[in-house]
């Protein structure tokens, strides 16, 4: 992401809520907890990017208006 290698550096835990919606089985909500090691000074970099990634991420496109998405990012900087 943005210059910063995602191989052990970034991690995501996902969880979601599956209602019943009419009678039928629904994912009505997904929430991501994101978690990134990053180079000392970087983190102004990827809060940029975290605040606008949702409007160029295809999976968030996709189910936009259809599924309560919700994320959140913890940021480690290397000393």
């Amino acid at each position: 992401m943005r210059g910063v290698r995602s191989a052990g550096n970034l991690v995501s835990d996902v969880e979601g809520d599956i209602e019943e919606v009419g009678g039928v089985l629904k994912i009505t909500k997904i929430r991501v907890r994101y978690r990134f090691r990053i180079p000392a000074g970087g983190r102004e970099k990827i809060e940029r990017v975290l605040d606008s990634y949702a409007e160029q991420c295809p999976a968030y496109q996709s189910v936009k208006g259809c599924i309560e998405c919700t994320w959140e990012a913890a940021i480690q900087e290397a000393p």
